[in-house]
């Protein structure tokens, strides 16, 4: 619990800061005057003074602002230079904009940052989708899906990779989706309905790849090594039977002092080697760590890095898009969107895996917050920016009343959308989602 708030106060504390940062910077380079820049909400716990600007940490870290002089169309002007809407058009779109652009800006350094330590990058993520495995009961064996089908589309949607196929599944639990499989090649439209998986309403086929356990580690002077088997060689087959990470574990556990002949592959290439597993304790053992599946290592330099990155948090910005389509068009679940609590677990989770999880999922949040605030929603950025181009193609300012009717509307739908993310936040945690009958 401890560890689950003290992140998400960083990671929101970060991505508060650096997005009143791009505000403040901007403001002050074309010469509006900063009355408060300020971390959270409500009352103020901590405030330094220095020039115009009173900077401040308030008591409800949930955001931040940056308060400019002559911001407000009702508030009193002197109408000097220095405020806000005596700058041009062009000028105060640039500071709206400016928030939102630290936002997307930071997910891209932070996630370059954490390319650039290198990664281990699950192999099949890249190949064609060809099941490998029905799982029991799920949607795909239901729906008729058969292990060695070619899975083309989903929804109308190309599935060209294994993570393509798991990104166009995912946003769409509980509703059904016709999934085009190559067979015998023949094509066959199949109608499924992706089951929905964990607490955040993800949907999922129940499919998965062909997938053979990859060497990690061998010790030295053990079985393994004796027989020449090397870190990074791929397990194929077990005794003429195709071998998962489970299969072999349980073969290899259950033959103690006993030949087992094993199918590696390596380096692409395919070889026989035996290996007699040692006895140890009431067990067979080989010495070697094992990952489920063949990873391949990405180590990329600086500019590659930065490359990756881009093409990372494009791919992200397609499945946040898709998902708000996806809610307009009630394709997608609003039980998939979270809030706070939601975020909070998130970054537990994520900071006791590691610093890379948890700056990966920063860069996510980031790249979230930053395409969010540019929704032309009245309250957010993107509102105030989407105002500012209706009044430029009217050519004529709108009046105190006609804003605040638009902002109006904007708080409307912005406090429904906190009120489905709270509730889907609450119904998260066990104890809560028991006290709720209708759940």
């Amino acid at each position: 619990m401890l560890t689950s708030l003290v992140a998400f106060i960083f990671v929101l504390g970060v991505l508060v800061f650096v997005h009143e940062l791009g505000h403040y910077l901007m403001a002050r380079r074309i010469g509006v005057r900063v009355l408060t820049f300020s971390l959270g909400f409500g009352p103020k716990l901590l405030t330094v003074r220095q020039g115009d600007t009173d900077y401040c940490i308030s008591a409800i870290p949930l955001g931040g602002y940056v308060k400019m002089a002559g911001e407000s169309p009702d508030e009193a002007r002197a109408g000097q230079d220095d405020e806000f809407l005596s700058k041009t058009k062009w000028q105060r779109f640039q500071v709206l904009v400016m928030g939102p652009t630290m936002n997307i800006v930071l997910a891209v350094v932070v996630m370059a940052v954490v390319l650039y330590q290198g990664a281990e990058v699950p192999a099949y993520e890249e190949k064609a989708p060809v099941v490998g495995v029905v799982v029991e009961g799920s949607p795909a064996e239901t729906s008729g899906i058969l292990p060695g089908d070619l899975i083309v589309s989903v929804a109308g949607e190309s599935v060209p990779n294994w993570e393509a196929l798991f990104i166009a599944v995912m946003s769409r639990a509980g509703r059904e989706v016709e999934v085009v499989v190559l067979r015998g090649g023949r094509s066959l439209m199949l109608p499924v309905t992706p089951s929905t998986k964990t607490q955040f309403e993800v949907g999922d086929l129940g499919v998965l790849p062909q997938l053979h356990p990859q060497i990690r580690d061998v010790v030295p002077g053990e079985p393994a090594a004796q027989a020449g088997i090397k870190s990074g060689d791929v397990i194929v087959a077990v005794e003429g039977e195709p071998a998962t990470r489970d299969t072999l574990i349980t073969r290899i556990n259950s033959s103690p002092d006993q030949s087992l002949k094993l199918i590696v592959s390596r380096d692409g290439i395919e070889q026989n080697i035996t290996v007699r597993p040692a006895l140890v304790g009431d067990v067979g053992l080989i010495g070697v760590s094992l990952s489920p599946y063949e990873v391949r290592i990405v180590e990329p330099g600086p500019l590659q890095a930065v490359q990756l990155s881009v093409e990372q948090n494009y791919q992200w910005s397609g499945l946040i898009f898709r998902t708000l389509w996806g809610l307009l068009t009630r394709e997608t679940s609003p039980k998939q969107l979270m809030g706070p609590v939601g975020i909070a677990q998130l970054s537990g989770g994520a900071a006791q895996v590691g610093f890379i999880a948890l700056f990966t999922l920063m860069a996510m949040i980031s790249l979230n917050l930053g395409i969010l605030n540019l929704l032309p929603i009245p309250v957010l950025d993107g509102g105030h920016i989407f105002i500012l181009a209706l009044e430029g193609a009217a050519r004529r300012d709108f009046s105190v009343r006609v804003k605040e009717k638009m902002l109006l509307a904007g708080f409307v739908v912005l406090m429904m959308l906190m009120v489905t993310v709270i509730y889907n936040d609450l119904t998260r945690i066990t104890w809560l989602e028991a006290l709720m009958p209708w759940r």
